[in-house]
């Protein structure tokens, strides 16, 4: 069963939409607030979120940003506000789609079922979670304690690698090897520097 998180602060939205995405056969939790759906992001793997931009604390646009630092889940956005800048900052933004209000909760749920279908059922795979630390796989992207991690590509292909492999000895060699490539010739005290900095960067 697809798991869908609603965020906005009007409590008749939230209903009617819980409302419809059950009928449909989703799970659903709710946020009244940016800042409660980071921390529910932060807890919790869901297939879909659907997301307000005018809200207190933290808006839409605002709490998508620290949402897709966290995790690469897909965001429907909704919004009073018709602008073209807002749509366009939104898709900036990695939402997946915008819906303007007032919407009808039965188109609402045709797109977020397109949503949902779109992405790998085996999307849980691309995501490995150690305490706060984070890394998107397919997406690339890193984040300890909700916060993205500015890592280099080589450093990014050697944190995956040992993650996929963890409790496990790896020698410089091996890691040469399967990150490197078998063709690299170098120096195999690159391994060191690169650790030291991917644990500094951490």
């Amino acid at each position: 069963m697809a798991k869908l998180l609603i965020v906005d602060e009007e409590k008749n939205i939230r209903e009617v939409v819980k409302e419809y995405a059950q009928l449909n056969g989703y799970e659903v939790e709710e946020a009244v607030d940016g800042n409660e759906a980071v921390s529910l992001v932060e807890r919790n793997d869901y297939d879909c979120i659907v997301l307000d931009v005018m809200m207190p604390k933290l808006d839409g646009f605002s709490a998508c940003k620290q949402i897709k630092a966290i995790k690469n889940v897909p965001i429907i956005m909704l919004s009073a506000r018709q602008d073209e800048y807002d749509k366009l900052l939104g898709f900036e933004l990695g939402v997946d789609d915008y819906v303007s209000k007032p919407f009808s909760p039965k188109e609402l749920m045709a797109r977020v079922k397109v949503v949902v279908d779109r992405v790998p059922k085996n999307k849980n795979k691309d995501v490995l979670t150690f305490d706060g630390l984070v890394i998107d796989i397919q997406g690339r992207v890193v984040s300890v304690d909700g916060e993205r991690v500015n890592l280099t590509p080589k450093e990014i292909d050697l944190l995956i690698y040992m993650a996929k492999n963890r409790n496990i000895a790896l020698s410089r060699t091996k890691l040469l090897e399967e990150v490197w490539n078998y063709d690299y010739f170098g120096d195999d005290r690159t391994v060191d520097a690169h650790i030291k900095m991917l644990r500094h960067n951490l």
